[in-house]
């Protein structure tokens, strides 16, 4: 800055004419130094404005003064100056200043900052690159390097939308593709262009794109970078392929465009671009960019990092084991997973490149032979003799080997197997048996061999277990697999020493603190056993039958030990492996399909007594003594010479502790439901244990940290409805603070979800949602209180209501809903919490174009991509959409059997309580737009109750009608009113006896009426689906449909008559159809034949044809049949689309299809028997009433003209009465023909409307348009205007008139001028203003619209020397308006005045 500063002070200096002798100015010339123009560009693209201006004008100074000197570069430059950016020759005088102009226009117009100023000048960057391409003169006469700086500028815009613009034009740039430019620009593309990618708004959806399309920016950028890759130099491209992934890993990337750089990097070419570095690049992008990301996004973009690896990878430079160690870092719960299209791909690859790997060197291999080739084979079997090769033990305690040294093997292993599989077709058994042999040999001799290493044995476990984990395939590809049938089946004959050995080691062998991660290690190898053998008829040994009851009884001898006063590692480290184990027997007894034996049940009796004893405190509270014990952090022995147990002992003792208490609530909750405490205690005592074990539950949750609270929350469920009714304070102390510590957790997504489910389902539990508020005042009223704060959080977070709604609807309405009995009780409670289904039927925030909503559609398009993105098998699916509460909560009702007196008493409740909630909206003052909250809340009512109404009552329907023809003369948006038509129609059909009611509609006054007429009008178009269940007086009822039709024809309001007409075309044929009866239509025939050739004599009356056209051809009165297109697929997707909703209400019938509880066949029809309605695209005519304040309809573009002086004129004052030319020549006033546009100022002020007003008088335009002619009865405007308005001819055109305003004038020789700063606008002093004017004022923001822009013939500007550029539009105005003034009035009078003399 300070550099720019001295640079610019000095500029009359240093840039100044010389003679063509004065050597010592030349050298003195900055225009010869290359470091000038570096510090041009740097100014060019920083930060501060003020310094953007010092070097545009440093810059604009050269170009001038290079053309006035004849300045030649060529000639000044030395030989070793290096580079010179800013050249120029004598010979080439007039493109330079050309291109030069150009550039400073463009860099001048970005400082505007928004995108409808800068978007015309996008093609001046065209010329300037298309300058650059033609220039061949030596090196170039225009460096690129200029037109990085364009670029960067675009991309350091504090406008988001600029910045986008200047991303997609740079993505579209031709000139790329030419090898040379590619170069120039690559360092370019991996420095500033990938750091503007890393904005997250840059991937928002594109008008017109639909939820689930990729991004129109993502597919660009994948064209891009095909293409620029493609046009690099092939030596150049691993370099810069490089450099762009470092890019990734240099800053944290937010998720989306990460992904979407990610899919862009898998669709280049594939080539041999990166060796061992780029992999590393890779597994840092892998390891630091992604910890944070969302699980579905992070797996995507794993999966497109894999498969951009096999694409570009050089196999001839990369060993084997680089490439497993490389696949290591892909996580198999999130990508790499077998059974997906990604770890096929991966097999195949591999098979194809298995002997083009780079050869290792092993130790000890003395040969360096390049042509040995080690096949994928061979590398497994040697890095398993490797892994198990261990040194002798030393007898010291020692650490838990790495796991992911297992975790590489693993993987390799099962790779390894596909492959063969897939390659030769042998008998997989056999080829595991060669593989795994040194594994099955250890595990055979791991018990019986007391002096084999602890390590080798632990290394050799940690393989079985990753084996079995990662060899499993995702839930729903569990076919037939016969890897993993092979697996089980080679491990299932060492079941017996694998099981001996760990629990031998459990009972009384880890003692050391290194021994509590091992005993983790066994507890997981054991958990796998006990499944593999459960799932097998071949087992050896019943696991349970000898493991379980000697881990229990073992532990509860630990744990009943006295404790010591000075706790030591081994004691301490013995009851912490011990509760560990006891947790895992409970957990694996819980998961079913085991058999319960009685030693075990014996085992776990004894157990029960341990957790069930009951101890009184001082302050007389009972409480379970065995429960809620803590570990005493230990000392240890030798004062702590063993730095690492040091370390251990300090940085992990608390999460021991923490487990240890988490264990104790895992066996209690498996005791409670299993054993029971009344097995243990005396009966009388029952009620006190449990309560004294809800206050132990209490406060675990102040102890556990938050992450450990779920099985006190389990623990809970059992619990709360026993104790409800004897201890309902404790129970609320309960709930309450287990809502606070899962609110707490919202920022924290790994643990949220599970805390949140598991809150679910201990609160809301069908026992408790059946107690009504008399029964537990206290509790309901928390719950309700939940309730509310639970949709608060909902608005924040995403899925969390939806969470709630997925298991109160199970619950309500199992799929397996057992007994009648049973299930009347159960589905009882819901009438208990009607605001949860009432609040769900119109749940859907109104969201921002945000990151949220945009995380949100990324995360559809990535699911909607299925099998091709191996994330959407590995991740467990977890819908967190905003739609799933109503998709839930429809499909819940759409079940409701109406034959059943409790779900019909539920679908009237509801009813009510949805016409409430519209009648509060359509009874409130504020106006509500189209999308707004109202609007949407209202649209969501009246879909549900369309989806319901077939399932109603005929006595209920009947206390319905009048309420839904009071809700067709509400101001409603036009989805709405769609909704309000088809529910009558619906009506009329099953019960055409409220026919009558119907007619009384149109008895009401009109004026209170207006449009809302509409409505009943649109009926009546369906009027023929009506007729044919009317039992008889067919002919009477279409007598009385054309009575009320032909009234509307006669309307004062267009809109209105436009319906009418409509209605009477469609019922007039089937009037035409009743040939028996003639005479009743006889005297009609001439008035309606009359009324139906004026409609059709519209053809040739401009705006009214187009609308009588668009009405015909609209999709409620054209496609749309009221029977054959109910369905749910219409209500909720296609009518919405077609009504102008946001896509953001569309809910695809997928979305139903894929909740886990939508049942195969429903009472509803899920999708439309014809496709005809669902191909159709949204149209441009849009039903809507117009409030009071809005009387203009949207299609008609008409101007009015009023004539002002005519209203409280005093007849003394006769000259105010004449039209505007003849009171100018009254008063010897002269009028031109210019027109002033004001309809775009938007919130015009009095003060700028009254000045544009007095402005247009006193210099004679011929008139002013406004936006709105209340303007003149403001107080403040009389005032200010000072009677102008009285003196001049005003017109009201609306902003969305003004198109067809515009092309009227045009036709009637107007010269369409407007007031703006555009690429080719002319200077205020240059331009003649033709006779014919009309002058477009913009608005004080914005200008003018980009779609005005297009029509104006040309652009004035204002010539501006200060450095805010920007006028009041008033002022503007009055000098345009005065420069035509001063080129026609005044001349033209001068001019008569010299003819005169």
């Amino acid at each position: 800055e300070r550099t720019l500063l001295c640079l610019t002070v000095l500029s009359d200096h240093l840039l100044k004419s010389h003679t063509p002798g004065s050597a010592g100015c030349r050298e003195a010339d900055p225009r010869l130094r290359p470091q000038f123009w570096i510090i041009c560009q740097d100014g060019l693209t920083h930060r501060d404005s003020v310094s953007r201006k010092r070097a545009l004008y440093l810059l604009k100074r050269c170009a001038a003064l290079s053309e006035e000197d004849g300045f030649d570069s060529r000639s000044s430059t030395s030989e070793d100056a290096g580079e010179t950016l800013f050249k120029w020759t004598p010979s080439k005088s007039k493109p330079l200043r050309e291109f030069w102009e150009d550039y400073t226009l463009v860099m001048e117009t970005l400082e505007e900052n928004q995108v409808h100023v800068v978007r015309p000048v996008l093609n001046r960057i065209d010329t300037l690159i298309q300058a650059t391409v033609n220039d061949s003169e030596g090196s170039g006469l225009f460096h690129p390097s200029w037109l990085l700086c364009v670029y960067q500028r675009m991309f350091h815009s504090e406008n988001k939308s600029l910045m986008r613009e200047g991303v997609c034009h740079l993505l579209q740039l031709q000139v790329l593709q030419q090898p040379a430019f590619a170069a120039a620009f690559s360092q370019f593309v991996v420095g500033s262009f990938m750091n503007v990618l890393s904005e997250t708004s840059l991937f928002c959806r594109s008008p017109g794109q639909s939820v689930g399309d990729c991004p129109e920016l993502a597919v660009k950028l994948q064209v891009f970078l095909v293409s620029f890759f493609t046009s690099l130099p092939s030596e150049d491209r691993g370099c810069v392929l490089f450099q762009l992934i470092q890019q990734l890993s240099s800053k944290h990337w937010c998720a989306v465009p990460l992904l979407f750089v990610c899919q862009a990097f898998s669709h280049l070419p594939p080539s041999p671009l990166l060796k061992i570095s780029g992999l590393s690049a890779l597994r840092e992008v892998l390891r630091c960019t992604m910890i944070t990301h969302q699980v579905l996004l992070r797996g995507a973009a794993q999966c497109f990092l894999l498969k951009s690896a096999l694409s570009l990878t050089d196999v001839s430079e990369v060993t084997v084991d680089d490439m497993f160690s490389f696949l290591m870092h892909f996580r198999a719960d999130e990508s790499l997973c077998r059974g997906t299209e990604l770890w096929n791909e991966l097999c195949i690859w591999l098979s194809e490149h298995e002997c083009s790997f780079k050869s290792r060197i092993l130790e000890g291999d003395f040969t360096d032979d390049p042509t040995r080739k080690e096949t994928i084979r061979a590398y497994v079997q040697q890095e398993v003799l490797a892994y198990l090769r261990v040194p002798a033990s030393t007898g010291e305690s020692e650490r838990l080997p790495d796991s992911r040294e297992a975790d590489k093997l693993a993987r390799a292993l099962l790779l390894c197997v596909d492959m063969e599989r897939r390659r030769l077709g042998g008998e997989t058994g056999e080829i595991l048996g060669s593989l795994l042999s040194p594994l099955l040999d250890t595990l055979s001799r791991v018990y019986a061999n007391i002096y084999l290493p602890v390590r080798k044995s632990d290394k050799s476990l940690q393989l079985l277990l990753r084996l079995l984990q990662l060899g499993t395939k995702p839930c729903g590809q569990q076919k037939e697999d016969e890897v993993m049938f092979a697996i089980e089946q080679t491990f299932l004959k060492h079941v017996n020493p694998v099981q001996d050995f760990i629990l031998r080691r459990l009972c009384g062998e880890l003692q050391e603190l290194f021994d509590v991660e091992r005993a983790e290690l066994y507890l997981s190898v054991l958990r796998q056993l006990v499944v593999m053998c459960s799932s097998s008829s071949r087992c050896p040994k019943n696991i349970q039958q000898f493991a379980f009851p000697k881990l229990i009884k073992y532990s509860l001898s630990v744990l009943l030990e006295p404790a010591q006063q000075v706790p030591f590692v081994a004691n301490q480290v013995s009851k912490a492996v011990s509760m560990a184990s006891m947790a895992a027997v409970c957990e694996l007894l819980q998961q079913g399909g085991i058999s319960m034996r009685a030693d075990t049940a014996s085992a776990l009796k004894s157990m029960n007594d341990y957790f069930c004893t009951l101890k009184n405190s001082s302050q007389c509270q009972s409480s379970l003594g065995n429960i809620n014990k803590s570990l005493m952090k230990p000392q240890l022995l030798g004062g702590g010479s063993d730095l690492e147990a040091q370390s251990l002992l300090q940085q992990d003792w608390g999460r021991i502790a923490a487990n240890f208490l988490r264990d104790q609530w895992i066996c209690l909750n498996f005791l409670i439901r299993t054993v029971g405490i009344s097995t243990s205690v005396e009966l009388s005592q029952v009620p006190e244990t449990l309560g004294a074990a809800l206050s132990c539950s209490v406060e675990a949750l102040a102890l556990l940290p938050s992450d450990l609270v779920l099985p006190v929350l389990t623990f809970m469920n059992t619990l709360l409805p026993q104790l409800v009714h004897d201890q309902e304070d404790l129970c609320v102390q309960a709930v309450t603070l287990s809502w606070e510590l899962v609110q707490g957790l919202s920022t924290n997504a790994h643990d949220f979800w599970p805390a949140l489910k598991g809150f679910v389902s201990m609160a809301f539990q069908h026992k408790l949602l059946q107690l009504t508020h008399g029964q537990a005042p206290i509790l309901t009223t928390a719950l309700k209180k939940i309730f509310t704060d639970w949709l608060e959080l909902s608005q924040s977070k995403s899925g969390v209501f939806g969470v709630l709604l997925q298991h109160c609807c199970q619950t309500w309405l199992p799929n397996d809903p057992g007994s009648r009995d049973q299930a009347a009780v159960v589905f009882s409670s819901v009438f208990n919490h009607l605001d949860i289904v009432t609040e769900a039927c119109v749940y859907g925030p109104v969201l921002r174009r945000d990151q949220r909503r945009l995380v949100l559609d990324v995360q559809i398009y990535v699911e909607q991509l299925g099998a091709k993105c191996a994330a959407n098998a590995a991740v467990a699916s977890d819908i967190r959409d905003d739609q799933l509460p109503r998709t839930c909560v429809l499909t819940f009702l759409s079940r409701l059997d109406p034959s059943d007196q409790q779900h019909q008493r539920l679908m009237e409740d509801l009813v009510l309580e949805l016409m409430r909630k519209d009648n509060l909206i359509s009874k409130s003052k504020v106006r509500y737009y189209g999308n707004s909250l109202q609007h949407r809340v209202k649209n969501r009512a009246w879909q549900t109750l369309l989806l319901l109404l077939p399932k109603l009552k005929e006595e209920f329907v009947a206390t319905l009608v009048n309420h839904v023809f009071e809700a067709g003369f509400c101001s409603n948006q036009a989805s709405v009113k769609y909704l309000i038509e088809w529910m009558m129609i619906l009506i009329l059909v099953k019960y055409p006896h409220h026919i009558d009611k119907f007619w009384s509609c149109f008895n009401f006054d009109h004026e209170k009426t207006k449009t809302s007429i509409c409505t009943f009008l649109s009926v009546l178009v369906h009027f023929s689906v009506i007729v044919p269940h009317v039992e008889d007086k067919k002919v009477g009822q279409l007598r009385r449909a054309l009575d009320v039709i032909l009234q509307s024809c006669f309307n004062h309001n267009f809109s209105v008559r436009l319906y009418a007409l409509l209605a009477l075309k469609k019922v007039w044929s089937l009037a035409e159809e009743e040939e028996e009866d003639d005479e009743a239509f006889k005297g009609l025939s001439s008035v309606v034949t009359a009324c139906l050739n004026q409609a059709e004599a519209m053809q040739s009356t401009g705006n009214a044809s187009k609308n009588w056209l668009r009405i015909q051809g609209h999709f409620f009165f054209g496609a749309f049949h009221p029977i054959r297109d109910y369905s749910m697929e219409t209500i909720f997707h296609i009518f919405p689309s077609l009504s102008e909703l946001a896509d953001d209400e569309w809910i695809p019938p997928w979305k139903f299809e894929k909740l886990s509880f939508f049942p195969e066949s429903l009472l509803i029809p899920l999708r439309n028997s014809a496709p005809e309605l669902g191909q159709l695209q949204a149209g441009d005519w849009v039903q809507q009433d117009q409030s009071e304040q809005d009387k203009e309809e949207r299609w008609s573009e008409v101007q009015k003209k009023i004539t002002p002086w005519r209203s409280g004129v005093n007849d003394q004052e006769p000259e105010l009465k004449l039209v505007p030319a003849q009171r100018a020549a009254r008063l010897g006033k002269q009028h031109g023909t210019l027109l002033v546009v004001a309809s775009l100022i938007d919130k015009p002020t009095n003060f700028v409307v009254s000045g544009l007003c007095r402005t247009c008088e006193i210099f004679g335009a011929s008139g002013l348009v406004l936006d709105s002619l209340h303007h003149l009865n403001d107080k403040h405007f009389q005032s200010l205007s000072v009677s102008a308005e009285l003196w001049l001819p005003l017109l009201e055109v609306k902003p969305v008139e003004l198109t067809h305003f515009l092309q009227v004038k045009k036709s009637e020789g107007y010269c369409i001028v407007g007031v703006e700063q555009t690429a080719n606008s002319q200077k205020l002093q240059d331009f003649k203003f033709p006779e014919k004017t009309l002058l477009l004022l913009g608005n004080e923001r914005e200008g003018i619209p980009a779609n005005l822009l297009q029509m104006l013939d040309v652009c004035v500007e204002i010539p501006q020397q200060g450095i805010i550029r920007s006028l009041n539009v008033h002022v503007s105005a009055a000098l345009l308006i005065w420069e035509y003034t001063r080129q026609h009035l005044i001349a033209g009078s001068q001019e008569v005045y010299s003819q005169c003399g």
